[in-house]
């Protein structure tokens, strides 16, 4: 058969299943304020329904959610679904002052989430300053009604978050960061599903649990509390099952390494989109990312540690936990032994490399059929260098002259406060919320990947949009540079799946690299690892009218400003134009 046949069957598959089975579901998400005890400290979270991480919602592919967020904390926030494209449907995506305007306190908004054809695991958490570290949750997507997985069918399913712990309030951490105009401090401790494991101890050391048993062993109720305050996630299988994992990098800075002790990892999907399979000790996912992992419950009896630690090769480093979780088979007891433990070391750019490189689309009937935009089609080209940078401080709490920016471009976004930028499109009433001039190209082009030490840092700054046509072949090639303290950036884009075609290091070359493109199966993904000093290529089509967000996940520079806004315009026709704003949209304060 051929392929182009098969590619048309894939599509009529899909199509009819997303036709014949969608469902509505209603979720109710209560948004309010509850202390938590870690690491022998108290901490009050604004959290969803009372949990961290929030409630799960699980549906199929195709469906639409409603969900209606109740504000009953003390500041506005909104609620972004991560990798949802929302067709038509930018009013529910959800980043602040981007589609919307905060949701007040005492207040309530309904979104509409309407899935196409994404499949496997999402997320969804708050897109406000720094308020998706405690208000965050999964979002999976079962295959439609008959659909078979493209691989043996899991008997269980088991939700991993990897998040950041901080002793204190998210958004107060990043507003005294910026107020000062300094670096945001780095995370108490890391977690698995909000349990931080057996590494970490009390603030005066770092113990494991039972050296504080040790060292206090005459403080019993001290040794109670320590015990239940900081647990550790334990996830029970049983021997020869196949399990898959929906992993989700939730930190708020930290790409993020996961292994098994003495089991493989075979990655079947990332980021709602099913790859070509393969199987790897380790995984390195990037904050946003998510990644769907089979694993066989194939070894001896006993317990496994589960453990993550970050990555970077930046000169700016998290700080280096690992964190653990037990893989536990029914009926087992002790075992477990730290120095077990695999994971590639901090800095491992080559482990890095040789994981991503690996990542392919693969043809199968429940994916989208592929439609990369092939050289000959592709008339909108948009260059992007990635920078940390120097803006002056203007507060009264600045300790300095300077303070830390980003930019894209060298053009530091600064967020609307009087309208979103969505309304004002909508509204054809631009004045003074945002322009429609972000540059194309890098405003000065240099050794974007050299020794930039002398280099001046200052960038400008705005409110600066790119602007599409509907339809438009798309081309952007996102540059990382040295400037700051350089390494590579995990970039995601609102309202879109694009294929990643190509990626090489140092200074991308127009003329001789794009001859190394992969137009054959390039992975189908929304957030996107920008290797440090060096390059990725990223192609789609401009098919989904509306105001989009693009920005870095890691959660300072997009505070600092590298981020930028795509705006789709309208087609010619009612199916390929925005849809009309639904009632009850929050209002700018």
């Amino acid at each position: 058969m051929s392929l182009l046949k098969l590619s048309f069957l894939g599509v009529l598959f899909l199509s009819t299943l997303l036709l014949c089975s969608a469902d509505e579901h209603h979720y109710e998400f209560f948004v309010r304020e509850r202390n938590f005890t870690k690491l022998c400290n108290t901490t009050t979270l604004l959290v969803v329904n009372d949990s961290y991480p929030g409630p799960e919602i699980r549906v199929h592919r195709g469906d639409t959610v409603f969900v209606n967020v109740h504000n009953q904390g003390n500041y506005g926030f909104t609620i972004h679904w991560h990798g949802v494209k929302q067709p038509r449907n930018p009013w529910s995506d959800g980043p602040e002052y981007i589609t919307q305007c905060p949701i007040q306190p005492g207040t309530n908004f309904t979104y509409q989430v309407i899935l196409s054809d994404e499949i496997g695991t999402l997320w969804w958490h708050a897109h406000s300053d720094w308020t998706r570290g405690s208000v965050q949750g999964a979002f999976v997507i079962l295959p439609a009604k008959f659909e078979p997985y493209p691989f043996p069918k899991p008997d269980a399913d088991q939700t991993i978050i990897l998040q950041s712990w901080y002793n204190g309030d998210y958004k107060q951490i990043i507003d005294q960061a910026l107020a000062t105009g300094t670096n945001p401090r780095q995370p108490d401790a890391y977690a698995i599903n909000g349990n931080l494991g057996d590494t970490y101890g009390c603030p005066n050391g770092t113990f494991s649990l039972e050296s504080v048993v040790l060292k206090f062993n005459s403080c019993k109720l001290l040794i109670n509390w320590v015990l239940l305050a900081d647990t550790i996630f334990r996830m029970q299988v049983n021997y020869g099952s196949i399990y898959l994992l929906r992993i989700i990098n939730a930190a708020m800075n930290e790409q993020k390494f996961f292994s098994i002790t003495n089991h493989s990892l075979t990655l079947v999907a990332q980021d709602a989109s099913y790859v070509k399979r393969f199987t790897s000790n380790y995984i390195l996912i990037n904050p946003g990312q998510t990644m769907d992992v089979l694993v066989v419950a194939n070894q001896n009896a006993g317990q496994y540690y589960m453990a993550t630690r970050p990555f970077s090769d930046a000169a700016f480093r998290p700080v280096d936990f690992i964190t653990t979780g037990v893989f536990e088979y029914t009926n087992s007891a002790g075992g477990l032994n730290a120095s077990l433990i695999t994971l590639p070391i901090i800095n491992d750019t080559s482990a890095v490399n040789a994981f991503v490189s690996r990542i392919k689309n693969t043809r199968v009937p429940q994916n989208p059929r592929l439609n990369v935009p092939a050289d000959s089609r592709i008339n909108r080209r948009v260059y992007i260098a990635i920078a940390t940078n120097n803006l002056p401080c203007t507060g009264s709490q600045c300790l300095g002259p300077d303070r830390l920016a980003a930019s894209l471009n060298n053009v530091s976004f600064v967020l609307p406060r009087t309208d979103n930028i969505l309304q004002a499109y909508y509204n054809r009433s631009i004045n003074g919320v945002y322009t429609e001039d972000f540059p194309l190209n890098p405003p000065e082009v240099y050794d974007f990947t050299g020794n930039l030490t002398t280099f001046n840092r200052q960038a400008s700054s705005g409110t600066r949009a790119v602007v599409l046509n509907y339809g438009d072949a798309v081309e952007i090639v996102l540059q990382a540079t040295q400037l700051g303290a350089g390494g590579s950036h995990p970039i995601h884009l609102h309202g879109f799946s694009f294929y990643w075609v190509g990626s090489g290091t140092g200074n991308f070359n127009n003329q001789t690299d794009p001859r190394t493109f992969n137009l054959v199966d390039p992975p189908l993904i929304n957030t996107v690892h920008v290797p440090g000093r060096g390059w990725v290529a990223l192609r789609f089509f401009a098919n989904n009218p509306g105001v989009w967000f693009m920005h870095c996940h890691l959660e300072r520079h997009s505070s600092w400003g590298m981020d930028t806004v795509f705006i789709v315009r309208n087609g010619t026709t009612p199916r390929t134009s925005m849809l009309p704003p639904p009632p009850g949209m929050p209002r700018c304060t």
